[in-house]
């Protein structure tokens, strides 16, 4: 009897993970950390693979640790109680209240009205209704696939660009790489812009006690941002040119869209009043004694008042609570490789290989095998839960300054998603269209890729030093 390709990818994990309980841990590694570090690799083999949905495999590596008696319940299920985690989950929450009441489509339409009749400034208003709903939408994948791609792809079919007629290049060979692209850079400026951005804030502040706040990301993040958002249409623009170079009927599209949406219905200008409310209580509020995740808490009993979102949204809401099952045991596993004693040992016996460099030119070198590693790896989640903490902690025993080094890990654990296809969530929508190649994407995406390392991590080292970062 043959095993289904599901079966043999499961016992292959389980394999993996037993592993560590049958081969001595190296060195002086004490037996716990070697055990969680096992199951660990194991989930996160199973994240890439995808035998099952990654909430399930996540459970599985948490049993697995009560069972094996290498933690506790009560340690297992720690992972729950961390603000950051349901800093993220309501984020979810809120943002399905953008989509709901259709603002963020809105706010898009009306960029495109104002911006949109010429191909470049046309990608540029799509990039600044991203960059504006962002900071509520954790998810890129809902943002740039549930609301900006079908928007793209209508601008497409209303110029006549399609593959299937050969005529990709008249518009969508420029429009789709740039949204994309820029999407990626957008899920880097804000904490709450990208799912995986507060499990770097927690392992920075587990590891090294780095306070990375939402007014603090975003002040380190703004200039690299501004630099990159303005440049990458630019230089996708030149490697991809449309054969259009006016959109004179994208205003006109626009509202029409917009005048078959309405008047602002009270449900969107809640909506917007709270979602303003948000956005200067996550960046001020711990003046006031508000955390990020409390000032999320609030914005959502706001919406449930104004009857913006319903109990029913929020049960229904698949995607948060997914995140949240996974997210928490995530975390919590990679909180335990630190606390059993791996993350130092693999710390320590790291640095050895960088002793002797300069503390800057280590975190440079390791800063860009991060980046590039993520051509192995086909979710940004398991990247950073694979690998941050680890390379954050070499990096810190290596002489770098620890806030900065934190800060350029979190930022390229969104920008590595511009490398391929298949690499965040987002990329197979934008790609499956058809109007880039694989290897122009490809090319596209590394280009991109070696800007991005300038800009974030030169010139955003260079913010943070204005800053007093380091």
């Amino acid at each position: 009897m043959t095993l289904s390709k599901k079966w043999q990818q499961l016992i292959f994990c389980g394999f993996l993970g037993a592993l560590s309980f049958l081969v001595p841990p190296p060195g002086d590694l004490a037996p716990a950390g070697w055990h969680v570090f096992g199951v660990f690799a194991a989930t996160i083999v199973g994240l890439i693979l995808k035998p099952l949905p990654m909430g399930v495999m996540a459970l599985l590596g948490m049993v697995s640790l009560c069972l094996t008696r290498t933690l506790t319940l009560k340690e297992a299920l720690s992972g729950f109680s961390i603000p950051t985690i349901w800093l993220v989950v309501v984020a979810f929450f809120i943002s399905r209240g953008i989509v709901k009441t259709g603002l963020g489509e809105r706010i898009a339409y009306l960029f495109v009205e104002r911006f949109g009749k010429k191909p470049l400034f046309l990608a540029y208003s799509l990039v600044a209704s991203d960059l504006v709903i962002a900071p509520a939408m954790p998810s890129n994948t809902a943002r740039a696939g549930g609301i900006l791609a079908p928007i793209v792809q209508s601008l497409n079919t209303t110029f006549g660009s399609d593959p299937k007629q050969g005529t990709q290049n008249k518009l969508g060979n420029f429009l789709v790489p740039v949204v994309f692209q820029c999407d990626v850079v957008i899920s880097a400026v804000f904490l709450t812009s990208m799912a995986a951005n507060p499990m770097a804030v927690s392992f920075a502040s587990d590891l090294l006690g780095v306070n990375m706040t939402w007014g603090g990301w975003l002040a380190a993040s703004c200039v690299p941002a501004v630099i990159s958002l303005v440049l990458f249409p630019l230089v996708i623009y030149k490697m991809n040119p449309p054969e259009l170079k006016e959109t004179p009927e994208a205003p006109a599209l626009a509202r029409q869209k917009l005048d078959a949406m309405g008047p602002l219905k009270r449900e969107e200008k809640a909506m917007a009043v709270i979602f303003v409310l948000l956005i200067g209580l996550w960046a001020g509020g711990r003046y006031i004694g508000l955390s990020e995740t409390l000032t999320a808490l609030l914005g959502l009993c706001l919406l449930l008042l104004a009857n913006v979102l319903t109990w029913d949204d929020i049960k229904s809401e698949k995607a948060a609570w997914d995140t949240l099952i996974w997210f928490a045991i995530l975390v919590m596993m990679a909180g335990f490789l630190n606390t059993k004693g791996m993350i130092p040992w693999f710390s320590k016996e790291m640095s050895a290989l960088v002793a002797g460099d300069n503390g800057l030119v280590a975190m440079a070198i390791l800063a860009v095998v991060y980046f590039y590693s993520h051509y192995l790896f086909a979710s940004s989640t398991a990247h950073v839960s694979a690998m941050y903490a680890a390379f954050l902690s070499v990096m810190a025993s290596a002489g770098a300054p620890s806030t900065m080094a934190a800060y350029v890990l979190a930022w390229f654990s969104s920008l590595f998603g511009c490398l391929t296809h298949y690499g965040s969530g987002p990329a197979p929508i934008f790609f499956g269209a058809g109007y880039v190649t694989q290897n122009r994407w490809w090319q596209i995406g590394f280009v991109l890729s070696l800007l991005s390392i300038l800009i974030w991590g030169g010139i955003g080292c260079l913010w943070g030093k204005v800053l007093g970062m380091w």
